[in-house]
């Protein structure tokens, strides 16, 4: 294992579409190992391929388990109608955050590191990784989705000010 640099969001790779991945060999078993390895040194939610320069369909989601979830060639089959506003960060856009919406429930179907095919559901911060992580697999970025970009200065501000409300 090893850990990979994570790109950030001025890097071209970020914006392109990843492959489907064919191969269920050492390679993308090492792949995933350094994905999970790189998510807990980075002490994010999720990591996709394409935020190490891998341009294939693999991403890693943090459950709510807290069990590293191994996805590989996921794709959405279902989302709730009901919605959730929150505010979303992203290792490849560090220090920034917008608010963005997500379905609450999210269901998707994918491939295990050896090709065998599973579903799994999140619901509230784990459906919200869900579609973060698959859009990077399609060369987006949660940027696109937002109307402002806070610093995390600004976000921690409005959140004393909540709790400044809230006494």
């Amino acid at each position: 294992m090893a850990l990979r640099k994570i790109l950030t969001d001025r890097d071209p790779v970020l914006h392109k579409t990843s492959r489907p991945v064919t191969n269920f060999d050492d390679r993308l078993h090492d792949l995933l190992d350094d994905l999970k390895e790189t998510l807990a040194n980075a002490g994010g939610a999720g990591l996709a391929a394409p935020q190490v320069g891998i341009l294939r369909r693999c991403v890693i989601v943090v459950d709510e388990n807290d069990e590293m979830l191994e996805l590989v060639n996921p794709e959405v089959i279902e989302r709730s109608e009901e919605i959730q506003d929150g505010f979303e960060g992203c290792l490849s856009v560090p220090g920034m955050w917008g608010m963005v919406e997500r379905p609450m429930r999210v269901k998707v179907r994918a491939q295990d590191r050896t090709g065998a095919f599973f579903e799994a559901e999140g619901a509230g911060i784990v459906a919200r990784c869900f579609c973060h992580e698959i859009d990077h697999l399609d060369g987006h970025l949660f940027t696109e989705l937002t109307d402002h970009l806070y610093t995390q200065k600004e976000l921690d501000e409005m959140m004393e000010a909540e709790e400044g409300k809230k006494r």
